[in-house]
């Protein structure tokens, strides 16, 4: 099974723009889209007719912003936040067999200290309810934009970047936490130390062009699913986002 998460930053630009033209190549079974910054309602028809079964979407209350919408080829039960008041739109839960398949966007705590604090309750809520799902015996999937590089190896430019959120220390700790108990960053599984791997660049200072961006873009799973684990991937030539999509195959 392949899995890809993509925040997009606006569905109908991307839509618009013929952006989703490389499904037909890579063949994604599930594909979770983030800060789609749309309402339901609203969203492009197009969209319905990529190939998948089954669609929903939890946009915010606030008018284009956030929101996230998933979209797969195998019937799932979904359920919005079950530990967070989700008037933003974060976060879809999905449930099919012993599996927990979380799509989210993670809030961005750059704008002031309010929206960092806010950032960091939402981390902690989630890693619980992960937590609690794991000792019920389910198998937890979660992927999406953290918003947070992980190590110094996941951005171009660690030392600068040392007091922005997104590299804070606190937020970084988040991450080793989510190790610690026992979840696996799918793509360093795979890949171990490689460096210059980023899902997110700057519009600015020709960023893209140039590679310096941050992997802040992430499929976690849980301890039980290991050994199922087959390939993790950034598809870095896929535009149309700031970011672009990354995916794990998946023996489920």
């Amino acid at each position: 099974m392949k899995l890809i998460s993509w925040n997009v930053n606006g569905l109908r630009a991307v839509a618009s723009k013929d952006g989703f033209g490389w499904l037909d190549e890579v063949k994604p079974d599930f594909l979770g889209l983030q800060e789609i910054k749309v309402k339901e309602v609203d969203v492009p028809s197009e969209i319905y007719k990529l190939g998948f079964s089954d669609v929903s979407v939890n946009s915010a209350v606030r008018a284009g912003y956030s929101g996230v919408m998933s979209l797969s080829k195998f019937p799932v039960a979904t359920l919005k936040s079950q530990f967070f008041n989700d008037d933003e739109g974060r976060v879809l839960e999905h449930r099919f067999g012993n599996i927990v398949l979380f799509n989210i966007y993670f809030p961005n705590g750059q704008k002031d200290d309010e929206r960092l604090a806010y950032k960091m309750d939402f981390y902690a809520k989630f890693l619980a309810y992960c937590n609690e799902l794991v000792r019920e015996g389910k198998d937890v999937i979660f992927c999406g934009d953290v918003n947070t590089a992980h190590r110094e190896i996941d951005l171009k430019n660690p030392k600068a970047n040392s007091k922005t959120s997104g590299f804070l220390p606190i937020e970084r700790a988040w991450i080793d936490e989510v190790i610690k108990h026992g979840f696996i960053d799918t793509f360093r599984q795979i890949h171990g130390d490689k460096e210059d791997a980023y899902s997110w660049w700057s519009y600015r200072f020709n960023a893209r062009a140039k590679n310096v961006g941050w992997r802040i873009d992430y499929f976690f799973i849980s301890a039980s699913l290991k050994d199922r684990l087959k390939d993790a991937f950034i598809l870095s030539d896929i535009t149309g986002s700031d970011h672009c999509p990354v995916g794990i195959e998946i023996e489920i």
